[in-house]
């Protein structure tokens, strides 16, 4: 199930987000650590790590919509604020490895962002970090639960559910206007060192 498709109550169902400078990486299972910390392109990691697999981005829903609550309160935005969101896979080998989702409010796509409303299945990494006026702002991390949203999300191409997911989200500014991308670690990328 898209978030997309959640209920109004299901909306309100968040993990816990804290930034890095709060979370005690303690409880975060080792093969997390790395990816959560990591302040490059994830796509060029994953593209990097995924070796002579086959990468790829899978669109999976892109549309204008309201944010979790949660994010629009990070990106300040007034209650009902139009937002673009999408959300995509990045896999290897068919296996998807992260779930990543981009929340853009209406009023951050002007001048050369506009071009993050027509990526389709390109990467938004490429754009993000080949830019740069791109500024990078905070950074959260979440442990989550079947019963959040992007849980689920997260998890439609994933055979055997985890018990728990580990995600971080970035808040960049392109041009000084904000965007929030949420990427959550599926656990496919913790076999990297098995395959």
């Amino acid at each position: 199930m898209l978030v997309a498709e959640m209920s109004a109550e299901e909306y309100t169902i968040e993990p816990h987000w804290s930034e890095w400078s709060r979370h005690r990486f303690a409880g975060v299972p080792a093969g997390y650590q790395d990816w959560l910390r990591d302040q490059g392109s994830l796509t060029r990691r994953v593209l990097q790590t995924c070796g002579g697999g086959d990468f790829r981005v899978r669109l999976m829903h892109q549309g204008w919509m309201r944010p979790l609550y949660s994010e629009g309160q990070v990106l300040r935005l007034r209650r009902g604020g139009a937002t673009l969101i999408r959300e995509v896979e990045l896999l290897c080998d068919q296996s998807p490895w992260v779930f990543a989702r981009t929340v853009i409010p209406a009023t951050s796509l002007k001048g050369s962002a506009r071009r993050l409303a027509s990526l389709g299945e390109r990467p938004l990494g490429a754009v993000i970090f080949s830019d740069p006026k791109v500024r990078r702002g905070m950074t959260q991390l979440a442990r989550l639960l079947p019963r959040h949203p992007l849980f689920a999300a997260a998890t439609v191409h994933v055979e055997t559910k985890p018990k728990e997911l580990w995600g971080r989200r970035t808040l960049f500014y392109l041009s000084g206007r904000p965007i929030l991308v949420n990427e959550i670690f599926l656990p496919e990328i913790l076999q990297v060192g098995e395959r």
